[in-house]
């Protein structure tokens, strides 16, 4: 049975998420603002976090980063806006999706499945090869956790996968569409200037210098490649 987390401080908002993931077979735990929901993904373990971005106490924003420190629970997150800034913005802070409000109940279980299919489905690959080694790359998919030159990096789930596909092929060049279909899945609503932004926080991390990458490379007009 998936447990999802639905965080949002409109409380006729919550009840209505909650009565259909629950038709659906779902258990749901409920929070209401943002340190409320720290806590509760501190101490519980889920298998989705549906996330406001408009929250009293800690924003969406705050609480997706922090929880981002310790775990790689897939987080969508919820915005009352058609801005792109928010959206980006959940995508830097390490957001696997977004929706917009208002929306269609039928349309967010159909996201969340699709975003859990994608993370079962990432999980499984990771366990085909639990370690790869690259160059000064070495990557554990079983703690996913990554070592250059032995020392250990912290990336978001997207970061991670998305380095996990570069560095298993390496001089391979993944055009923005391509990346955006391997790491977010088709039926993602996003567009490539997703990958920009987390090829962009994956260089600001592992780069010694990200104008000058050593790792992943870009070919221009196609797309990025690792190279050794």
């Amino acid at each position: 049975m998936a447990k999802v987390l639905v965080v949002d401080d409109e409380k006729l908002i919550v009840k209505g998420i909650r009565f259909s993931l629950e038709q659906d077979g779902m258990q749901v735990d409920c929070a209401y603002d943002g340190e409320e929901a720290l806590s509760k993904a501190t101490e519980g373990e889920y298998d989705m976090i549906l996330l406001d971005v408009m929250l009293p106490k800690l924003d969406g924003f705050q609480v997706c980063q922090r929880i981002r420190e310790f775990s790689t629970v897939p987080i969508m997150m919820l915005t009352a806006k058609g801005d792109d800034m928010d959206k980006i913005l959940g995508l830097e802070y390490g957001a696997d999706d977004y929706i917009t409000k208002p929306f269609n109940i039928l349309e967010v279980k159909a996201r969340i499945k699709a975003v859990m299919r994608r993370s079962h489905r990432n999980d499984t690959s990771r366990e085909n090869s639990s370690q790869i080694t690259s160059g000064d790359i070495r990557i554990d998919n079983d703690s996913r956790r990554l070592f250059i030159k032995d020392k250990e990096f912290n990336l978001t789930t997207k970061e991670f996968e998305m380095l996990c596909l570069l560095v298993t092929n390496p001089g391979k060049v993944y055009s923005r569409d391509v990346l955006l279909k391997e790491i977010w899945g088709a039926d993602f609503p996003g567009d490539a200037r997703t990958v920009d932004v987390h090829i962009r926080r994956l260089r600001e991390k592992i780069e010694p210098n990200p104008s000058e990458p050593r790792y992943v490379h870009t070919k221009w007009g196609l797309g990025y490649y690792y190279q050794k």
